[in-house]
């Protein structure tokens, strides 16, 4: 019988080793394939984070894996050494999927890094600035996906409706500068509360995801709109989510002012007088800045940039055949635009710098592979130093002098401006972050 029972432990035993080996060999595969990615990622450029991204804390950290499985995007946390580690963080959204899935809370999220800052404004947990009365929702504090920005202008309505504000009948109740996902929810949420309100958009309603291509994915988890209640859509695209919010605002009878470009807001005794670019002036108890971190696009400076076939948006792709188009830019939004023109026009993508650097890997696979097959001509340290109707001038390399190219259409990705001088104006502080943490409870 003892003979028996060491003969049953042992095999136990031996089964118990087998398992820890399999385990602990998969494990090490798992971080050779990272240690590949995270190499490939400091290579392209993609390791080093941006924007909101996840900080891991390998002291609390249980290494089961539930981050990276949570994660919508991929090759954004991997395993190395059973822990969880960064890989392409510079892609991170911000949906804070790995947050909520960590079941220790070993991942904050957090903003900018000990070596690089992030200019952000000051707010409290009820979204409000150091200006009383002036609130800040969406992209513009730091949290820019969709659903974030959704959520946050609802929120900052509600904080608004709780303030206990006093009401005065000859001017608005609240003034939504924006009208992207953060300001259309604070749109509804306002209607919601039956405040008197306005929403001033200076393009057109959808703000950034307006400029959006048009087939260019946008959103990639459900949400909760105002007014309306779950959104259940995955892999959204641009036309689909615009056509979600436009009947939900009429259905509500609210009227977004597009083309309304806010200059400036002066705090006044009794509340704010916001200034718009024509001229025209309105008067509201409080302000809420639902206006993304880049108000306007960043421009070239040179000269014929000012010329109708001159553009810092495409929007409708599919609808432009047979010409010659110059796409000016590195980043993710010009090689999108550039992507979705070459099929049926002739392409130069232009960029000033000698590689390109932080793409999506699918951007950089669909890149790669346009340029093996000839579909766009990519031309690198060059710049575009001026514009015709009919031509550009291009300096390729420095100190070479410009050679003209015939040309059609000229489409410019250079990035935006941050709202930075527009936020101090109107009294708001900004303060360059290191590693700021922008989540930390669930």
């Amino acid at each position: 019988m003892l003979f028996e029972e060491i003969v049953i432990y042992g095999v136990v035993f031996l089964f118990c080793i087998l398992v820890v080996f399999i385990y602990l060999r998969s494990q090490r595969k798992t971080s050779k394939k990272t240690a590949v990615k995270i190499e490939r990622a400091k290579q392209d450029g993609t390791f080093e984070p941006v924007s909101l991204h996840p900080h891991i804390n390998l002291n609390t950290c249980i290494k089961s894996g539930a981050c990276v499985e949570a994660c919508p995007e991929k090759d954004i946390l991997g395993i190395v050494d059973g822990g969880a580690a960064l890989i392409n963080a510079s892609q991170c959204i911000g949906h804070g999927a790995c947050f909520h899935a960590c079941p220790v809370e070993a991942i904050s999220l957090v903003i900018g890094t000990e070596r690089r800052g992030v200019d952000l404004p000051h707010v409290n947990q009820n979204f409000e600035t150091n200006v009383p009365g002036i609130y800040i929702a969406g992209e513009l504090g730091g949290m820019g996906l969709i659903k974030n920005s959704v959520e946050q202008g609802e929120a900052a309505v509600d904080s608004i409706s709780k303030s206990g504000f006093s009401r005065d009948a000859s001017m608005y109740d609240l003034i939504i500068v924006g009208a992207g996902p953060a300001g259309i929810s604070a749109s509804l949420t306002a209607k919601k509360h039956n405040l008197n309100f306005l929403t001033l958009e200076q393009d057109s309603l959808g703000g950034t995801v307006y400029n959006f291509p048009r087939s260019k994915i946008v959103m990639t988890a459900p949400m909760n709109l105002p007014l309306h209640g779950k959104v259940k859509l995955f892999d959204t695209s641009k036309s689909e989510l615009l056509g979600l919010w436009k009947p939900v605002l009429e259905k509500n009878n609210i009227t977004i002012r597009e083309h309304s470009k806010v200059e400036g807001i002066e705090m006044q005794r009794d509340g704010f007088q916001v200034n718009i670019q024509n001229g025209e002036s309105f008067k509201a108890k409080n302000v809420l800045l639902a206006i993304g971190r880049r108000g306007s696009p960043r421009k070239l400076g040179i000269p014929g940039e000012g010329l109708e076939n001159v553009a810092y948006k495409l929007l409708e792709p599919e609808n432009i055949s047979g010409k010659r188009v110059v796409v000016v830019g590195g980043g993710d939004s010009a090689i999108e635009a550039a992507l979705s023109l070459m099929d049926t026009n002739k392409v130069r993508l232009s960029y000033r710098k000698d590689a390109f650097s932080r793409l999506k890997p699918k951007n950089r696979e669909k890149l790669e592979a346009a340029m093996q097959h000839q579909k766009m001509e990519v031309i690198l340290n060059s710049n575009l130093k001026s514009i015709e109707m009919d031509k550009v001038y291009m300096s390729t390399g420095e100190g070479a002098e410009p050679v003209a190219m015939d040309n059609d259409l000229v489409y410019i990705f250079a990035g935006g401006e941050l709202p930075t001088k527009f936020l101090e104006s109107s009294g708001v502080k900004i303060t360059k972050r290191f590693g700021y943490t922008v989540k930390k409870h669930k």
